[in-house]
């Protein structure tokens, strides 16, 4: 795919797929990088090949149950509903189709809003998770795996330490009043040991190619997400 930041407009197909990796800047454990979520939902978006027009990744999203640890930025849910509406509305006077690539969690009550809002007006919007089935909540063997094999040298394994690693379903109450730091004071919500660049390899695959049949397939449900 093309990147969109270094195209001249005339270089760019008429009413193309425009896909945007959206992701997040927050902690990621003693041993992950900040941008971790925003370097996952490029890579899944790069790799895919769908195409279309690669964006510039939306770095920020909402992470407010992060900041609790230095280094976390997060707009909210409501900023970052604006911004994808916004952004939606701009992009498809000449994308034809807009696929929001998503690598954070947290970010999923804003494409719920925004995402319908966009099809309820027109624009043919849609979004993707790029979760690993299976995989642990946050910073643990899942994610780790995933950079070792997309940007190894960004990740610190020396550093690396377990979290909680009980069941996510078992841990929002907590999380929801306490934040991730009250829940693991280690900021991982899992346990790093055992990942691998080949698992990591792997778990990309699998994303590519669930992300191209969805797109291939084009089936968008109530709440904006590609079946």
């Amino acid at each position: 795919m093309p990147d969109l930041a270094g195209a001249v407009w005339p270089q760019l197909p008429e009413r193309p797929l425009l896909v945007v990796p959206l992701g997040s800047v927050e902690q990621h454990g003693h041993h992950l990088p900040l941008a971790t979520d925003t370097v996952v939902a490029e890579a899944v978006a790069r790799a895919a090949d769908l195409g279309g027009v690669l964006a510039p990744p939306l770095p920020y999203g909402a992470s407010g149950e992060h900041e609790g640890f230095p280094g976390t930025v997060s707009i909210g849910t409501a900023a970052l509903t604006t911004v994808l509406v916004e952004y939606g509305r701009s992009a498809c006077r000449w994308a034809g189709r807009l696929l929001v690539v998503n690598g954070h969690g947290g970010n999923l009550d804003a494409l719920r809003r925004a995402v319908p809002l966009l099809r309820e007006e027109g624009r043919d919007a849609a979004w993707f998770p790029c979760g690993v089935p299976g995989g642990d909540a946050h910073a643990g063997r899942a994610e780790t795996s995933l950079l070792l094999h997309v940007e190894p040298r960004s990740v610190r394994t020396d550093r690396s330490v377990p979290g909680e690693t009980a069941p996510i379903g078992d841990l929002l109450p907590r999380l929801r009043a306490e934040g991730v730091r009250g829940v693991s004071p280690t900021g991982v919500l899992g346990d790093p040991a055992g990942a691998s660049a080949e698992e990591g390899a792997r778990s990309l695959a699998g994303l590519v190619a669930r992300l191209a049949a969805a797109v291939a397939r084009w089936d968008v449900d109530d709440a904006g997400r590609l079946r």
